[in-house]
């Protein structure tokens, strides 16, 4: 009993704490110009980012990332960041990116709090979306500040976390999003299906409410408190969702709830086959980009 114990404290402390990584890459490296930037999130929280602009352009893409990587990616091919079973090969967002400027789009990417080189706050805990919304409402004041951005054309490339702080944002501040003109959400989630995953593989799939009591210990949320579907229902832009079908992290009917709650009638879900390893879908469109480019093609203009 007192080793399933510190199993079910183990996982939920786990899905409750940060990680820092280190940024191994920048975009210069890929032929892109760039200027280092700093903007608070809507709580202050100092958040730390990359403009990479693409001259004459009137368009942008912000892109945020899923815990626990950082605006770069996430070097999981190096100890000790190879924690994630099935999952020890890099993410490297640059190529994204560089698809996207050639393609004609500025970016702008962020560290969201307690990830990458941004601010620790909330005492450094993992919300799943629910304080990190500040930070995507931090990004769209950022944009609108700017002289060169404030009036661009607007896309949303959210990932993972980033995409469940995403439709948390669009809840709570509808007036931010107003004038965003799609959405890219690569993989959202809710934490029901990673536990239920865990605790599957673990062999203790009987422990859910016990890891859901030290979840909200850890973060005075419950796990299904944290979850996308019920936010996903304010979400009233073009929405483009991708995951990996048989990633061994969730479950193929989590994501499709999460698709089933956007309300608006030009969305679409994309299913990425053939693989059971969630970092394959934070690396798809890097090596596939056209599904990418031609979404906000036809939505950000």
């Amino acid at each position: 009993m007192a080793d399933i114990s510190e199993m079910v404290k183990g996982l939920a402390k786990g899905l409750s704490s940060p990680v820092r990584a280190p940024i191994l890459h920048t975009p210069d490296e890929y032929g892109m110009a760039y200027e280092d930037v700093t903007f608070p999130s809507l709580d202050g929280t100092p958040l730390e980012a990359w403009w990479i602009p693409c001259p004459g352009s009137d368009k942008l893409i912000i892109a945020n990332h899923p815990m626990p990587m950082n605006r770069y990616g996430f070097p999981s091919h190096l100890p000790p960041w190879q924690f994630v079973p099935g999952n020890t090969i890099e993410v490297n967002y640059m190529r994204e990116y560089q698809h996207l400027h050639e393609a004609g789009y500025n970016v702008l990417t962020y560290d969201a709090r307690n990830h990458g080189q941004s601010g620790d706050a909330n005492g450094f805990i993992f919300t799943w979306g629910q304080f990190e919304s500040r930070d995507v409402a931090g990004s769209l004041r950022y944009a609108r500040s700017r002289p060169d951005a404030a009036t661009m054309k607007v896309g949303l490339l959210s990932r993972c976390m980033g995409a469940n702080a995403t439709f948390m944002a669009m809840t709570r501040h509808p007036e931010l999003f107003a004038d965003v003109h799609a959405l890219v959400a690569i993989q959202p989630i809710s934490m029901r299906a990673m536990v239920e995953r865990n605790l599957e593989a673990m062999g203790i799939a009987d422990q859910f409410e016990a890891v859901d009591r030290e979840v909200e210990l850890n973060l005075s949320f419950t796990i299904d408190e944290v979850s996308p579907i019920e936010y996903a229902k304010n979400c009233q832009v073009p929405t483009f969702i991708t995951q990996v079908h048989d990633d061994a992290l969730t479950k193929p009917s989590d994501v499709q709830a999460i698709f089933d709650a956007v309300p608006v009638g030009d969305k679409k879900l994309f299913w990425i086959e053939g693989s059971t390893r969630r970092w394959d879908g934070y690396n798809y469109f890097s090596e596939h980009p056209e599904r990418l480019v031609e979404w906000f093609d036809k939505h950000v203009n």
